[in-house]
């Protein structure tokens, strides 16, 4: 089993002085397997071959996404991912989220771990303000608290102040109108472990304001916030410590400062 949750016996032991972990990656390792060999893409010879490789790993590309990554996350940190395209973050997170099996190492998890990603599902033909709820109800929340949110959660998005477009089906929203109200659902319930992808790069300065400041509210109430952003302002602003990423590996792990300025000398930005 690649993900388990950590002992409520080793939990609660600890004194409230102590720091309590709340995401242990131990070794861990993610596998992607792709369909298709490398030569005759398009013929009907290479499609008779792939029928008769069925079952057969000879046709099968693995990507190696994460590779041995470890480390222990505690409550009330917020955590930057940063990285170059396709250096393993996004995947790391979803791993945490129990969304992706671990090829080795294990995942552990003190609570609800709750992913957050620009391209998070919300139903495109319902309006925002059903969104809202059905948003609200997959998080655990009752329809008394998504009541008393509501207002609370369209105000924080900011998509009705040019116009009344909660009402509006969300496909008749932009990319960032999307993302922001997702943020904004998310946000409205104290979580766990609450993993934001990109989130805060698709709204305004007020909004990213809003955002951040949010963020730590959550990091108060005891929870544990993973940032993926290729903003570093962001990840300066909101997080106190960073994991760097690069083709799979950990390449550094600590302060935010010292793993930025490395980060910035091996990019050249």
């Amino acid at each position: 089993m690649a993900e388990q949750t950590i002992g409520e016996q080793t939990m609660g032991e600890q004194s409230m002085g102590e720091r309590i972990p709340t995401v242990i990656a131990e070794d861990v390792h993610i596998v992607y397997r792709v369909n298709g060999a490398k030569t005759g893409k398009g013929s009907a010879t290479s499609a008779l071959s792939r029928i008769v490789r069925r079952g057969d790993e000879r046709g099968i590309r693995k990507v190696h996404a994460v590779r041995g990554v470890s480390f222990v996350a505690y409550r009330g940190e917020a955590i930057g991912l940063i990285g170059s395209n396709g250096s393993g973050k996004s995947t790391l997170l979803r791993a945490i989220a129990g969304l992706l099996p671990a090829e080795k190492g294990r995942v552990y998890t003190n609570g609800q771990p709750s992913l957050l990603g620009v391209n998070a599902a919300l139903m495109n033909d319902l309006t925002g303000e059903k969104n809202v709820i059905l948003g609200g109800l997959a998080m655990g929340m009752s329809r008394e608290q998504i009541k008393a949110r509501y207002q609370q959660i369209v105000d924080f998005s900011g998509i009705n102040e040019k116009g009344d477009f909660i009402t509006l089906p969300m496909r008749t929203y932009s990319s960032g109108m999307g993302a922001r109200l997702r943020f904004s659902i998310a946000a409205a319930k104290d979580h766990d472990v609450l993993m934001i992808d990109e989130a805060l790069a698709t709204g305004d300065a007020a909004f990213r304001r809003r955002s951040e400041a949010r963020i730590r509210e959550l990091r108060e109430h005891a929870g544990t916030v993973f940032l993926v952003s290729h903003n570093n302002n962001s990840i300066r602003d909101t997080c106190e410590r960073v994991l760097w990423l690069e083709r799979g590996e950990l390449r550094m792990d600590g302060p935010t400062e010292e793993v930025l300025k490395e980060y910035e000398k091996f990019t050249g930005k």
